[in-house]
């Protein structure tokens, strides 16, 4: 079975970031960041999140891809009208960077989709960059 690559417009996905300044430490280039996701489901029939790839990219273009089994230790099933959400984290080495990505999914009836994850930035507060 192929993905399909284009996103039913039925998943929803926004993201918001949290700089943790108790776990970073500047001094010695560790800059640790959460992110949380909602993914909402608009169809009419649910769909299951089988894994996810992550492309993180810091503020000197070194690119660490991630790729795994689901999110936080779950494969979500997620019904129609639910939202799932989560938070985990991301340590970079500078005080900012982007994240980007997607969900292999399932829908109801066995086809397998991605859904995209726009980039976003990770980046401390009250920095100019």
């Amino acid at each position: 079975m192929s993905i399909n690559e284009l996103v039913p417009k039925g998943i929803d996905i926004s993201v918001k970031t949290q700089y943790i300044q108790e776990q970073s430490d500047p001094a010695n280039n560790r800059f640790v960041f959460a992110y949380t996701i909602d993914i909402k489901n608009k169809s009419e029939k649910p769909v299951k999140l089988l894994s996810r790839h992550w492309i993180i990219t810091d503020d000197n273009d070194k690119v660490e891809e991630v790729r795994g089994t689901g999110v936080v230790g779950q494969q979500p099933m997620i019904g129609p009208g639910q939202v799932f959400h989560y938070t985990s984290g991301a340590v970079l080495t500078t005080g900012f960077g982007t994240m980007q990505g997607s969900y292999e999914m399932l829908s109801e009836d066995g086809e397998k989709f991605a859904a995209h994850i726009p980039a976003f930035l990770l980046s401390r507060p009250l920095s100019v960059h």
